[in-house]
């Protein structure tokens, strides 16, 4: 065998795949290349408008006010029409040229593809989840839509707001529906969801004009708000006050009365299972949840693996600030004084909540003034400070951030829960500010939004663990510019990364190994310095969300390691402000194609 013959036309073939490869537009020329790009994004951009104009609740959050007076279809139907949509997309996609599209388009077209295929497989897992929990349910989402979303700046947009207060019945009956198909399919909330979900409904209906009460109910106080701000005579603003109330009392009060009945009724059928091990094929379920959530192919024992490690970790820093602090005790003990010592806690007051506030949006104003070290790009849009609204804040995780509408009509926006003072930390209060606020969610997701070169589907994409990584990455980073100067604070920085390494352990625990509410709670408590109150709250997040809270570790593990990749790969060319352009310029994206991105950023800058 003539082996020398053998490996020449080896190493001619291979050297024809590179040049194939490398030349991804084959014999396509410029205009080309430019017409079927351009030909595809006109596409996206059609279907984007296409799911636009499909939600009511979409337009409003984009700032238009088309349907400004409709709900979303919740009924089950809808799972059907979408699956429809989707095949009928993938249909053309597959149609496509991708040889002919330039790099940007066919990032465009991978991303796409890959989630109307996700869109298509997910169909068997529609009734797998909890439309109504004690974290994100429509009997709370629909009145927080209507006062942080429908703005009124006319006659007509009130008559808007009431005409959607009216078609709540509908929205209920829907809901309720889907809830019955989910009893069906063996779906049902654990009992402990019952009890926070209908305390939240009731709250609905509390104050004016459903009772004696001379406090007006949250509704009403948004609309009549509003309202009072309109330069129109004042008959015309008591005409439109009447007729809010009229619409409160005669449709949203029966709409939520029914809802109530329906689940003071299934909360008789549940029980206490928390984990999606009960699901009909619960496991493949849970495997899918964290393929979409983490976007990896980690299997529910690695992540655990990862948290269990992580866990250790970060409990040998926090050894350190202890030692640091001249504190004589176990790191158990080190911990009950961080709950319990009065000097990390505002009072459980007005006065507490307003100085907390005050004082997060000085954390976030400081930072402002520092960007210029690490960012290139910034977002335009601005963000303010808000404690969650009273009548959701009993159920509502700590802190969350709400995105601004895109014509620039309603900033960003990070909630924090001021409900119990003694979960909110000062020392918490920087990471907790940078991870919602700057540079953290708002960063990213307000710059997302503002890319102008990218297709609209892609400015709001949402990959939890990009976007959720990111934000714990963003904890992290002002302490490598100086920030976190009190040992305290920098400790509260630890506590907020391992309460994410825990949730690995403890969101597999439940899921997959079976592990009780309150097998879940003890870990928490055994092994951070949060309240009580804290550790509840994020189980039974994980018992309503399967594998969600897995994302932000991995997430930021990820970012952390194609950047010390970068480093190592860049040496002295590495700068800090490109890379992250390179993370932030494109939409928030899987992390395998965020990988590949910045690994085609080395390559370009070595060559």
């Amino acid at each position: 065998m003539n082996f020398r013959l053998i490996n020449s036309i080896l190493a001619i073939a291979l050297l024809v795949l590179m040049i194939s490869c490398n030349d991804k537009n084959g014999d396509y020329s410029e205009e080309e290349i430019a017409e079927h790009s351009e030909k595809l994004n006109e596409y996206f951009e059609a279907e984007f408008q296409k799911d636009v104009a499909d939600s009511p609740m979409m337009q409003t959050r984009l700032g238009q006010k088309s349907d400004y007076g409709k709900w979303d279809d919740f009924s089950h139907l809808k799972y059907v029409e979408d699956l429809k949509k989707a095949k009928n997309r993938l249909e053309y996609l597959k149609k496509v040229e991708v040889e002919a599209l330039n790099e940007q388009t066919r990032l465009s077209y991978d991303l796409y593809r890959q989630k109307i295929e996700n869109e298509i497989a997910d169909y068997d897992y529609r009734f797998y989840n909890y439309p109504v929990n004690q974290m994100f349910g429509y009997h709370a989402e629909l009145p927080a839509f209507l006062i942080n979303m429908h703005r009124i700046d006319s006659v007509s947009d009130a008559k808007a707001y009431i005409s959607r207060l009216e078609k709540i019945p509908g929205v209920m009956e829907e809901v309720i529906g889907n809830l019955k198909i989910r009893e069906q399919n063996g779906i049902v909330p654990p009992v402990f969801v019952f009890e926070k979900v209908l305390d939240a409904s009731r709250n609905v209906l509390r104050g004016k004009p459903f009772g004696k009460s001379t406090d007006e109910s949250a509704l009403l106080k948004d609309f009549k708000t509003k309202t009072e701000n309109l330069e129109i005579p004042g008959e015309k603003k008591k005409e439109l006050i009447n007729a809010a109330e009229n619409a409160l009392v005669k449709n949203v009060k029966p709409a939520y009365e029914n809802l109530i009945s329906f689940l003071e009724i299934q909360q008789k059928r549940a029980n206490n299972d928390a984990g999606a091990w009960k699901f009909p094929k619960g496991d493949d379920f849970y495997k899918n949840a964290l393929k979409r959530t983490t976007t990896t192919n980690l299997s529910a024992e690695e992540i655990h693996q990862i948290g269990l490690k992580e866990v250790a970790r970060i409990h040998t820093e926090m050894e350190e600030i202890k030692n640091e602090v001249g504190f004589d005790g176990t790191l158990q003990d080190f911990f009950e004084f961080m709950r319990s010592d009065e000097q990390f806690y505002y009072a459980n007051d007005s006065i507490g909540r307003k100085k907390y506030l005050n004082e997060a949006t000085a954390i976030i104003n400081t930072m402002k003034g520092r960007l210029d070290d690490l960012f290139l790009t910034k977002p335009e849009a601005e963000l303010v400070v808000k404690a969650v609204e009273p009548f959701r804040e009993k159920s509502a995780g700590k802190a969350f951030y709400q995105q601004p509408a895109t014509d620039g009509s309603r900033p960003g926006t990070y909630y924090a829960n001021l409900y119990d003072m003694a979960a909110m930390p000062t020392y918490q209060m920087e990471a907790l500010a940078y991870h919602e606020g700057i540079p953290g969610h708002h960063m990213q997701i307000a710059i997302a939004q503002e890319l102008e070169d990218i297709p609209q589907f892609r400015k709001f994409s949402f990959y939890t663990a990009y976007v959720e990584g990111w934000g714990l990455y963003s904890e992290l980073l002002p302490k490598e510019i100086g920030f976190y100067e009190d040992p305290y604070s920098d400790f509260g920085r630890l506590a907020m990364e391992l309460w994410r390494s825990c949730r690995l352990v403890v969101d597999t625990g439940i899921h997959a190994k079976k592990w009780t509410r309150e097998e879940g709670i003890a870990y928490y408590k055994e092994n951070t310095p949060n309240a009580e109150s804290d550790c509840v709250k994020m189980v039974e997040r994980h018992i309503v969300m399967p594998g969600q809270a897995t994302a932000y570790k991995i997430g930021m593990n990820k970012i952390l390691e194609i950047r010390e990749n970068a480093k190592e790969e860049l040496g002295e060319d590495f700068d800090i402000r490109e890379f992250h352009d390179v993370i932030l310029l494109d939409g928030a994206l899987p992390l395998n194609i965020l990988e590949e991105k910045v690994e085609d950023w080395i390559s370009g800058k070595n060559n």
